[in-house]
């Protein structure tokens, strides 16, 4: 069976961001060009972020694919851990805030920022 390993930012037990490896079963298709089986989205939508960009720690308000099209991005947690993603690469964006919780921003959520001297071309999927 053809599998494809893609990152999934998500919440953890402990109401922190982490990261994790998400397996996704490429069982449709053809031999020459295997595909995974159709999934609805929410709609989808392109962001621009200039030469400098950085945010402060947020959670996630709604799962989302986001892939990268142009520049390079990294995705920090609290942990002091970080995960580069550039042009094609992807990720799923599920950290949102625990049920019940108000955003603490010691404890929540992950930030992100552009690394390099060219804009951030971003494509998010809401899942």
């Amino acid at each position: 069976m053809t599998t494809l390993t893609l990152t999934e930012l998500y919440t953890s037990a402990d109401g922190r961001a982490s990261f994790r490896d998400r397996v996704v079963v490429l069982a449709e298709g053809s031999p020459v060009a295997r595909l995974s089986a159709l999934q609805a989205s929410g709609g989808w939508q392109f962001r621009h972020s200039p030469v400098g960009f950085a945010s402060d720690f947020h959670c996630t308000t709604t799962p989302q694919w986001l892939v990268v099209l142009q520049g390079r991005m990294e995705i920090g947690l609290r942990d002091g851990s970080a995960r580069v993603f550039g042009p094609g690469e992807c990720f799923y964006s599920n950290d949102t805030l625990p049920a019940g919780a108000s955003f603490d921003p010691a404890l929540h959520g992950h930030r992100s920022r552009l690394l390099g001297d060219e804009p951030l071309v971003t494509l998010f999927v809401r899942a």
